[in-house]
């Protein structure tokens, strides 16, 4: 079973934690966009440093939470991008829409 969660760590950066796979993403899905829509901050910060392992779907979670950032009015990056996650926007053609922190 896939144990992952997000969190608000400090205002306005979010911790994305464990495995990101089509078990654990319905719930990070659901948990971040209301996160992101309460977050008082309106420059807003993912941090992957501690996802362990990531297919496809943590892509798509990261272009979701871009979306609902969109939607809330807020700006959102990307910092600690793993490299797994790193090589699948690569093949994707996704790097240069990520906004990505170096």
């Amino acid at each position: 079973m896939s144990q992952a969660s997000i969190s608000e760590a400090t205002p306005g950066i979010f911790s994305l934690v464990g495995v990101l796979d089509y078990v654990s993403a319905p719930a990070l899905r659901e948990q971040g966009a209301r996160l992101l829509k309460a977050s008082a901050a309106s420059d807003c910060v993912l941090d992957c440093a501690a996802v362990e392992k990531s297919s496809s779907v943590g892509i798509a979670l990261l272009l979701a939470f871009m979306r609902d950032a969109i939607a809330a009015g807020k700006t959102l990056s990307v910092r600690n991008l793993p490299e797994d996650m790193h090589q699948i926007a690569e093949v994707c053609g996704l790097l240069e829409i990520l906004p990505l922190q170096s």
